[in-house]
């Protein structure tokens, strides 16, 4: 039987355009599944702009505001949600006026947001509305792992590794959280690495969940490195002798033994002590069990890319970041009220991404 597309077109109101967010403007626009009704702009100088002003594409007829009413009566299917972080409240308001939620913005389960999980399970259960997070990884990478795992009759671990050297990637809004610049004898290191990774522990929830485990513990180790001279990252300097390294690997643990393991290595800098050599930037993924199921995953520009600088090639990882909740649309909306992870939905399809046949004429 084929598997037929939907003739539903759902209604979309895009959260914020930072970079992540123009993506998924752009994304939506191009969907013809999807139509974009309304616009949240955090910034006060974006309200009153039109949309695809705003993502650096055409105009799209639609005005950013700060609205938030004006946007929640236009009774969207769902917010396509895209801040750096997650505002509690934000989300409650949304959920609990029937409007669902796929979001990017640090969030798999909701373990990391302690008694803000709760609100947020209250408020779709108030609204009748769904939660969902993903990106790129934390979320689509993880899910890779599991259907990995689809053809082990016996599973021992799963581990992916994901490792990436930033020297260009110049956001210190996400990055010091974790630790980069603090002096490399901080104590305090350990618990901000812990605290600004705590997504990558959810998504170890979230391959537990699939494997039918339950964890005795989820827990973060962590090493750094440090840099041995100043490095300049464009909006700001790492002082020499403070960390431009992270490693951090999250382990879920049942008896004693570790059956997922989810680790990040990130590196700036050519002065990094000690150095950490990277042989790919990407994601290797390993299911040890019977059998032992290994891949890479990595990405590469297609042959009508454009970039004349490093911030333009950056778009490529925004693209991976917004499209994963985007395609995910449909199974958020016809899923339970509720937070939901990939588990909790059917295979997610990538509906109208498909270039629409030219027709020959003359």
């Amino acid at each position: 039987m084929l598997n037929t597309p939907d003739p539903r077109v759902y209604r979309v109101v895009q959260w914020t355009t930072g970079n992540v967010g123009k993506s998924s403007v752009a994304a939506i626009a191009r969907n013809p599944t999807l139509e974009l009704v309304g616009c949240y702009a955090w910034s006060p100088d974006k309200a009153g702009v039109d949309v695809g002003e705003l993502a650096g594409i055409a105009p799209l007829g639609v005005t950013a505001t700060n609205d938030v009413d004006a946007l929640l009566a236009l009774k969207p299917d769902v917010v396509v949600y895209n801040p750096m972080w997650i505002d509690v409240d934000e989300l409650v308001r949304i959920l609990e006026a029937g409007v669902n939620v796929v979001a990017t913005a640090s969030f798999i389960t909701g373990h990391n947001q302690g008694a803000g999980r709760d609100k947020i399970a209250d408020a779709c259960a108030r609204g009748g509305s769904t939660m969902f997070g993903s990106g790129i990884s934390p979320g689509y990478v993880n899910q890779l792992s599991v259907v990995a795992a689809g053809i082990c009759d016996r599973v021992d671990r799963i581990t992916v590794n994901e490792a990436a050297d930033t020297t260009f990637y110049d956001s210190p809004e996400t990055e010091k959280p974790v630790g980069f610049g603090r002096p490399i004898d901080d104590p305090a290191l350990p618990e901000m690495t812990a605290h600004g990774t705590g997504v990558f522990g959810e998504a170890v929830r979230m391959v537990a969940d699939a494997l039918g485990i339950e964890l005795d513990e989820v827990r973060c180790d962590a090493e750094y490195a440090q840099t041995t001279e100043d490095l300049d990252l464009g909006s700001w300097t790492i002082p020499a002798g403070c960390v431009a390294g992270v490693h951090a690997t999250w382990q879920g643990i049942v008896g004693g033994e570790v059956r997922v393991e989810i680790s990040v290595l990130w590196k700036k800098g050519q002065t990094l002590q000690p150095d950490w050599p990277i042989e790919q930037d990407g994601w290797v993924i390993e299911v040890a069990g019977r059998p032992t199921v290994t891949m890479k995953v990595g990405f590469l520009p297609p042959p009508d890319f454009e970039a004349t600088t490093l911030e333009e090639f950056m778009v490529l990882g925004h693209i991976m970041t917004a499209t994963p909740p985007i395609n995910a649309i449909p199974a958020v909306v016809a899923a339970a009220p509720g937070i939901v992870t990939y588990n909790d939905l059917p295979l997610v399809l990538p509906r109208g991404v498909v270039p629409a046949q030219r027709t020959l004429t003359g």
